[in-house]
């Protein structure tokens, strides 16, 4: 799976490690399985305008945005067996939860490479 690095319009840092989720199969996958994300990991799912938190064992920020990257909305703290959606949305970044405390609507997000 590629991993890039999710970065705000001012620079800042909002994930380093962001999986891409971008075929049917990885966006039906996404972070099942797993016991909790690291603070600098994520998964960005493209396209999608919502999603669930069915079968998952920890709480995420959920990042709503357009098609070019502009945040429309962020929930914070999205708990397991819960789910989100929001009009608009073309693509959705999961978080460790807390990890979204800068971001905010309006903000454009950039998607940077990562060296392997």
């Amino acid at each position: 799976m590629r991993v890039i690095r999710l970065v705000g319009s001012d620079g800042a840092v909002v994930c380093e490690r962001c999986a891409l989720a971008v075929n049917p199969f990885t966006r039906l996958r996404g972070l099942l399985g797993r016991a909790s994300l690291a603070p600098d990991e994520g998964m960005l799912f493209r396209p999608a305008g919502s999603i669930h938190m069915f079968c998952m064992r920890f709480a995420i920020d959920a990042v709503f945005c357009d098609r070019d990257l502009v945040v429309i909305d962020v929930v914070r703290g999205l708990q397991p067996w819960r789910m989100a959606s929001r009009r608009g949305a073309k693509v959705v970044v999961e978080l460790a939860e807390g990890a979204a405390a800068g971001v905010r609507p309006g903000d454009r997000l950039a998607i940077a490479t990562i060296d392997a």
